[in-house]
């Protein structure tokens, strides 16, 4: 066989394994490309009283990361932790309150290194915009005053926090009559607004979103225990990476402004 019979095997060999390589090449790209392009689910549940900051730092985040969908679950914060360790698919917690992240962490449903404290708040008592002008806590004890809302104590952080202002007080035996248990904050929140109830103990945020109740008096912050948001991620779920960076998001300069507008304190 001469030479130039011998060399024509060898392009055919030659021009085949450049096609496999840039067929490989090709397929590689394009499986880049679509994990870039995957979409990341995320599930938060966080307690009510966050909904509206975290509504509008959930468009903040987005526009930097829009392959990550961001579903929120608002509800009390000791109903959110019992779905949780009853095995709700959900990536962050953000509680009102320490107990119910405590028991998460005691259960070790926790990324124990994800946990922080964020935030704080204050307690306020309400009354309808044209309500009775109380200046005294003791004052709810007067027979005009026949409903004071707030939450319910047992799974209810701002009713947890009432509780305790109300027995320091040496009130909360004398009110049990008059007390009207909600859910959550923003039923305390709804049932001032509607004159349903003559007053109600809420946050001081919740107050802020109102234009129909007054607030009356804020209350000393030793008269209950100290009102902090903690949040950490759930351990075994599908994306702790990408629940971490939101954590971490959420923590940072950007989404303090926000909280901060919407009547938060940061915790130190």
């Amino acid at each position: 066989m001469n030479l130039k019979s011998r060399r024509i095997p060898n392009l055919i060999l030659a021009a085949a394994v450049m096609l496999t390589l840039l067929i490989s090449w090709n397929l590689f790209k394009n499986f880049s490309s679509v994990a870039t392009l995957q979409r990341t689910s995320l599930t938060v549940s966080a307690a009510i009283s966050l909904s509206q900051a975290l509504q509008e730092l959930k468009r903040v985040y987005q526009t930097s990361n829009p392959n990550v969908t961001i579903t929120y679950n608002f509800g009390a914060s000791g109903a959110l932790a019992q779905q949780i360790q009853q095995g709700a698919p959900v990536d962050v917690f953000f509680s009102a309150a320490t107990r119910q992240m405590n028991d998460l962490q005691q259960s070790n449903l926790l990324i124990n290194d994800t946990r922080r404290n964020l935030l704080t708040n204050r307690l306020v008592l309400i009354t309808p915009k044209n309500g009775l002008a109380l200046s005294d806590f003791k004052e709810l004890t007067d027979a005009k005053i026949k409903k004071i809302a707030i939450g319910e104590p047992k799974s209810v952080p701002v009713g947890q926090y009432a509780q305790e202002m109300l027995t320091k007080l040496g009130l909360w035996q004398q009110l049990q009559p008059k007390l009207v248990l909600a859910n959550n904050v923003r039923q305390v929140l709804t049932f001032v607004e509607s004159g349903s109830a003559d007053a109600g103990i809420v946050y001081t945020t919740d107050a802020k979103t109102s234009d129909k109740v007054t607030v009356r008096l804020t209350a000393a912050e030793n008269l209950h225990s100290p009102i902090v948001y903690p949040l950490a991620v759930i351990r075994n779920r599908r994306n702790p990476a990408a629940a971490k960076a939101f954590v971490d998001f959420l923590a940072g300069d950007r989404a303090k402004i926000v909280f901060q507008k919407y009547g938060f304190g940061i915790a130190s």
